[in-house]
């Protein structure tokens, strides 16, 4: 066995650590739904930024990163550093307006902004097919993850780390459902902690090992396009070099996709479980820093130990395979932490891996209870009512659990038509934007949304694609210039908005309802003019500059800490000189102006 009897105390004291906090949780979330799912509406942004950045901290996303140094070096990254742009677009344009919206979940939302029956059978259909159905299919892909570890560092068969993870499972149920959305907030703050602290020091070792020299030695050992920090605009991607971009598909990146695409926990717009987070905070103030931090955190000062550590198993394990790559960091965990910190890196991938499925069982069980059983049952006694409501919240969480347990088994069989309706989503985040922002969006224009991508997908897909190649080879041009991304948007979006004109708008009363509630920005003149309400000059043009700054800010923290790192000091004092611009600007629109209040 790998691990000692010290790794061992260190691991167990972890585990019931977790289990202590949902213990002394326990009665704050007892209260009502409010209490279980969104922490009595009273996070500080610190506690539910680091829950945000935690959850989406998965056990294998350093292991996907050093696939992704071994076959592009560092520029490969932006694969998921342009999604940037869009969660800036987040924390300034719907932050504060999803905590002004003062519903429990995401689909609550859908009857506050729409009517009719179709809008409550449409709401109950997303709460099984994301609460259940996607949900569950997302946890069986982090557990069937985790699994690849404990085989690895552990030197364990399947059915052993299956049994592990059994394990595991059942003990985050446990805390999950005594202290909702409280206890996983709490415990995300300190599994995040110790997931980064792990890393931090396994690449520091690595780094300062005999056989990699230091940074000097990295970058004696390995070639030089390994260190770029930018895709190259001038051709294809390739096996093996920089990062290379097409431009259209350039275009589809800084223009389309960060907006376009539709993606669990990058909802354009905001949702899920990071909806529910901005929800949970004290204040709209409290929402946007929040969500500030998290995408500063998210992508600034996360990757710098995943993307050390990748590079360094490119010379101490030069003969991994390709699709083994990720394995690297893994055999790092194992051959570089001596005791005791061996059990240190371990834990943090426990604490990485529980954070993320913690929040998914808390948020597919608010789904299961707030959207679809809350609408079936009734009770005239609302305490006992919301009592009950916990009780079904407790069990939701504890059934998705045994669920997604089976799901892990089959994980292989359902992958591919999971990522196929990832994939065909194109199109989608442009009605999630703009029904906060349009008054004549309505609820056939979000359902045309959902509908009309996979149509596009396909047509995109097995029509276009092979067209282009019979009339001009031009086939694989078209898959690399990101040709399916960009028909199925255009395909999409004339969809949509053809169904949102030949519909009518929602009623009045619906429209006024949302405006007094939410206060949003953009086309609402009509329903203001309805309401009485005197003409205000408009806030989008700050909210733009916010937006531009925080994305500025935070690429030139990256680029500064990576020059930091790797002793180019000259283009790090630059990126500096960046960063404290655009902070100084974004902190004069942030607190200079009208936009965030306390």
């Amino acid at each position: 066995m790998i691990l000692e009897t010290l790794d061992w105390i260190i691991i167990i004291i972890f585990l019931l650590i977790s289990l202590y906090i949902g213990l002394k949780f326990k009665d704050k979330a007892s209260g009502s739904l409010t209490d279980f799912f969104l922490a009595g509406r009273n996070l500080p942004w610190y506690i539910a930024g680091l829950s945000m950045v935690a959850t989406t901290f998965a056990a294998d996303t350093p292991l996907w990163v050093t696939e992704v140094i071994k076959k592009n070096g560092i520029s490969g990254n932006w694969l998921w550093w342009n999604m940037l742009i869009g969660g800036m677009l987040t924390t300034f344009f719907f932050a504060k307006m999803w905590r002004k919206a003062n519903v429990l979940t995401e689909l609550e939302f859908l009857e506050l902004r729409y009517s009719g029956k179709v809008t409550k059978l449409f709401r109950k259909f997303k709460a099984v097919y994301l609460g259940l159905f996607f949900n569950t299919i997302i946890i069986g892909w982090v557990n069937a993850a985790m699994i690849k570890i404990l085989m690895i560092f552990l030197n364990i068969d399947y059915p052993t780390a299956f049994i592990y993870i059994a394990i595991l499972m059942i003990l985050i149920a446990v805390y999950s459902s005594l202290s909702g959305l409280l206890g996983v907030a709490i415990t995300d703050a300190l599994q995040f902690t110790l997931a980064m602290g792990g890393c931090i020091v396994l690449a520091i070792i690595m780094l300062n090992s005999e056989q990699v020299g230091g940074v000097v030695g990295l970058k004696e050992k390995l070639p030089e396009w390994r260190f770029n920090f930018f895709p190259n605009l001038n051709g294809t991607n390739s096996d093996i070099g920089t990062f290379g971009l097409t431009i259209g598909a350039f275009f589809s990146f800084v223009a389309v996709q960060w907006w376009a695409s539709w993606y669990p926990g990058n909802e354009p717009g905001g949702g899920g479980y990071i909806a529910q987070r901005m929800m949970s905070t004290k204040n709209e103030k409290h929402a946007v820093l929040a969500t500030l931090f998290f995408q500063i955190a998210h992508y600034a000062l996360r990757p710098w130990p995943w993307i050390i550590v990748g590079l360094c198993a490119l010379i101490v394990y030069p003969d991994l395979p390709m699709n083994e790559a990720g394995n690297g960091f893994v055999f790092a965990m194992r051959d570089f932490m001596p005791t005791g910190y061996r059990g240190l890196i371990f834990t943090a991938f426990l604490g990485a891996y529980m954070s993320t499925i913690s929040t998914q069982l808390n948020w597919g069980a608010s789904y299961i209870t707030n959207d679809l059983y809350k609408n079936i049952d009734t009770e005239n006694d609302e305490v006992l009512f919301q009592k009950k409501l916990v009780l079904i919240g407790r069990i939701a969480t504890v059934s998705i659990m045994a669920i997604a347990l089976v799901i892990t088994s089959f994980i292989d069989t359902i992958d591919g038509a999971a990522r196929f309706l990832i994939a065909s989503s194109a199109g989608l985040g442009a009605v999630l934007i703009l029904r906060w922002y349009w008054s004549r969006i309505n609820i056939w224009s979000e359902i045309s949304a959902t509908i009309a991508p996979i149509i596009g997908f396909v047509l995109s897909k097995f029509v276009v694609a092979p067209l282009f190649e019979r009339s001009c080879n031009a086939g694989n041009s078209f898959v690399e210039n990101e040709g399916i991304l960009l028909f199925t948007t255009l395909f999409t979006t004339i969809a949509w908005l053809s169904v949102t004109f030949l519909t009518k708008p929602e009623n009045d009363e619906t429209l006024k309802k949302f405006y007094q509630q939410v206060e949003p920005l953009g086309a609402w003149n009509s329903v203001r003019e309805k309401l009485s309400l005197p003409k205000t000059k408009s806030q989008i043009p700050a909210l733009i500059a916010c937006w531009i700054s925080a994305v500025t800010l935070t690429y030139s923290t990256l680029f500064f800490i990576g020059k930091l790192i790797f002793e180019e000091y000259y283009y790090a004092i630059i990126n500096l000189v960046i960063g404290v611009i655009s902070f100084i600007v974004l902190r004069y629109f942030m607190f200079n102006t009208k936009i965030f209040n306390d």
